[in-house]
């Protein structure tokens, strides 16, 4: 009995030694704890007051977003519209332009080619010319008051 008695001391004593060794290691982490725990506590101070304010600034920060989409918005809208009032000019000056190169090769026309197109266009053909601008200017002048 006297070696079982030995063999279990040996044994609990084994198993102390790591526990000691553990114990040990554990206090000295504490200690270190306890020693940064004010810098902890200012840490987490610290963060908290990060996060108020950012809590506190989100609302201003979505009243600022409406307020300049709203004013963004104003601004597409408009750009919209002139958007279609650029394309309403530009058809006008390409019907326009068609009309003018219709008159100007239909007058070159008119001009005869056995002259070698010195000759001037009679007093009728200056006419016809001039009422085809005229008729022109007159349609742009429509065009530039519709704008308005």
């Amino acid at each position: 009995m006297h070696n079982l008695e030995l063999i279990i001391n040996l044994i609990i004593i084994a198993l102390l030694i790591p526990t000691i060794v553990y114990a040990c290691r554990l206090n000295h982490s504490l200690k270190v704890l306890r020693e940064n725990q004010n810098s902890l506590a200012q840490l987490v101070n610290a963060l908290n007051e990060a996060t108020f304010k950012a809590e506190n600034s989100i609302p201003k920060l979505k009243s600022v977003t409406e307020h300049s989409s709203e004013g963004l918005k104003e601004v597409v809208d408009s750009a919209k519209e002139l958007k279609d009032d650029l394309l309403f000019i530009n058809e006008r000056a390409d019907n326009l332009a068609d009309r003018l190169e219709n008159v100007i090769s239909s007058s070159r026309n008119t001009v005869s080619p056995a002259a070698g197109g010195t000759e001037k266009p009679s007093a009728s053909d200056g006419n016809v010319a001039a009422d085809a601008r005229s008729e022109a200017e007159l349609e742009l002048l429509k065009a530039l008051r519709s704008i308005k």
